[in-house]
């Protein structure tokens, strides 16, 4: 009789305990889960200022940039990235004028990409890019800067091909 008892005890242990121990799991999966959502990729230190101006050489908008100037920081640019603030880009500086082209290759972010001659003239625009994409978007004619933010910043903020950004 106390077999049967032991056993008839068991099974509703046993059950509390795996309930218990799938809580706690799923608990620790919601955090894992948070922490990545809240995860905006790689720092970057957002220092310079940058600003679009129109034909009118009137600041139409300004952002905060961090700098990609070299290799390593060009070819990462925001990859992984998940989260970018509204007035927040990034600025690839090139050695000389060139034909560039980016993707969007481990890029999750839909971003609007600015071609940027030497003089610093828009030359094209790419609105709202598809993430993880890994068609070529090609400057079109000689770019030395590219600016990278938000998808759509562009539109909201009226910035065209033929105006200036200044830095």
């Amino acid at each position: 009789m106390y077999q049967g008892k032991k056993s008839s005890l068991f099974i509703p242990l046993i059950t509390i305990t795996l309930l218990t121990l799938s809580g706690v799991a799923c608990k620790n999966s919601d955090k894992k889960a948070n922490s990545s959502s809240d995860n905006q990729g790689p720092d970057f230190e957002y220092t310079h200022n940058l600003s679009f101006t129109n034909v009118q050489d009137s600041v139409i908008a300004k952002i905060k940039v961090a700098i990609a100037d070299t290799p390593e920081k060009r070819d990462a640019g925001l990859m992984n990235v998940t989260r970018l603030d509204e007035n927040d880009g990034m600025l690839f500086v090139f050695q000389k004028p060139q034909p560039l082209s980016f993707w969007m290759a481990n890029t999750p972010l839909p971003l609007d990409i600015i071609f940027i001659d030497k003089d610093h003239k828009i030359v094209r625009i790419y609105h709202s890019t598809t993430p993880y994409s890994k068609n070529e978007l090609s400057s079109g004619s000689p770019a030395q800067y590219v600016v990278e933010v938000n998808g759509g910043y562009c539109i909201n903020h009226d910035i065209t091909e033929g105006m200036m950004a200044k830095f």
